[in-house]
């Protein structure tokens, strides 16, 4: 299959070739047909399937097919929502690459930079707008913004959407542009919320899911260091005395513990950067730019700031936390192993994310290995074992606990009566 038996035009072809898109990924290839036909589309796709060109291409095409009066005013045909900064500035990037031999114009709407700015692009006129919920809302009250003329809408990374709390302003957005109108919504996962989104904001949609989340990348190699939580620090310093870990994403799940693994890497002279919802938006493409061009060696990211991060021959992703929502283990070791290349995913768990660990080896299908000659055991677990006479097996069985309420009451962790269990 090519771009060209999707009935691609030519000025987008060309556009293509020049940014060496030759052969449609799975999601392109089934979500790009359906488009360009005027369906409404749910596409569920993790990081890295191709998702942006498959809402991105077939909406330029639409778009440049229908032409503006001339000499009037463009006005904002396709809108795109996004939860996070980068990812808007990263699609406006691919459409404009998509469209540089068409007439369409794009802009970004984002928090975090100067408004004016934005003000600026706006009277010129837009085609596509790609904008966060908050910046949007802001130029809508001030009558900045007419979305009455939207012909596509697309909701990119709508579980995350739903994570941050911007559904509400979804929704007052969605008031503002015509009910009839051809709308895409993709999202990493399908949780119970984002399904009755679904009903009330698509008719009749064609559903195109694309590599489920609970299959991880074959190529990525995943290994587990069972560490105390006052060692993790020590552990993974230790892990970056390896120089051939070239470059290294590191997840932690606070702002502030972010923040924290930065000084502590620093004071190793092992050079670091955060970027998270606390950085201006200067600061976290400065971040950015200097991972991707080998200033930096390691990038500490929250899951939401790492929406968008797209990063090309990233060796390794390391979980100094792991998360307690599987799917996002599956998303953040994804960010490795991509366009044919091999990856390593680390993972540093305390005795706290043992539960989470559990659940993330029973969404993958596999049980994940654990690397148990390193400087710094999980010496609670080790007590535990030698207390109880177990295997490792043993303390490795999911719970409810307060760390993981989502797990049934009745599951037991660990043995009534062991230490750690008290």
């Amino acid at each position: 299959m090519t771009f060209k038996e999707l009935n691609i035009i030519p000025a987008i072809l060309n556009a293509l070739s020049k940014e060496n898109y030759n052969t449609p990924t799975p999601i392109q290839e089934q979500a790009i047909p359906a488009v360009l036909a005027g369906r409404d589309l749910l596409g569920c796709a993790q990081t890295g399937t191709g998702k942006t060109a498959a809402f991105a291409v077939p909406i330029v095409q639409l778009l440049s097919k229908q032409h503006s009066r001339p000499n009037s005013k463009r006005r904002i045909r396709s809108l795109i929502l996004t939860p996070t900064r980068e990812l808007a500035l990263q699609i406006s990037d691919n459409i404009q690459a998509f469209s540089q031999y068409t007439d369409l114009h794009c802009t970004a709407i984002v928090g975090g930079v100067s408004q004016k700015v934005q003000e600026r692009s706006l009277n010129q006129g837009a085609d596509i707008i790609i904008a966060t919920p908050g910046r949007l809302i802001d130029l809508m009250n001030q009558k900045s913004i007419d979305l009455q003329y939207v012909k596509i809408l697309v909701l990119d990374e709508a579980d995350s959407m739903l994570d941050m709390g911007f559904i509400h302003d979804v929704k007052k957005i969605i008031t503002k542009m015509p009910s009839k109108r051809q709308t895409l919504f993709f999202s990493a996962t399908m949780p119970p919320e984002i399904s009755k989104m679904v009903k009330t904001l698509l008719v009749n949609p064609v559903k195109v899911e694309i590599t489920p989340v609970s299959s991880t990348v074959d190529r990525i190699k995943q290994s587990i260091y069972l560490v105390d939580k006052e060692n993790k620090q020590k552990q993974l310093n230790y892990l970056l005395k390896d120089n051939s870990i070239a470059s290294a994403l590191v997840f932690t799940r606070t702002k502030h513990g972010a923040d924290r693994v930065v000084r502590e890497l620093t004071k190793v002279k092992i050079s670091a950067q955060a970027i998270h919802g606390n950085k201006s938006q200067n600061a976290r493409q400065i971040a950015l730019s200097n991972f991707k061009n080998g200033v930096t060696r390691v990038l500490v990211a929250t899951d939401i700031a790492a929406r968008g991060i797209d990063i090309e021959e990233l060796s390794h992703v390391i979980n100094f936390n792991l998360p307690n929502i599987p799917e996002t283990y599956v998303h953040r070791i994804g960010r490795t192993g991509r366009a044919g290349l091999s990856g390593i995913a680390i993972s540093l768990c305390e005795i706290e994310e043992i539960p989470y660990l559990k659940d993330i080896e029973k969404l993958i299908g596999k049980t994940i290995h654990e690397v148990k000659d390193h400087p710094y055991p999980m010496l609670r677990t080790t007590q535990t074992l030698k207390a109880e006479g177990s295997s490792t097996s043993a303390i490795l069985k999911p719970a409810r606990s307060k760390a993981n309420p989502m797990l049934k009451p009745k599951s037991k962790w660990f043995k009534k009566g062991s230490k750690t269990s008290k």
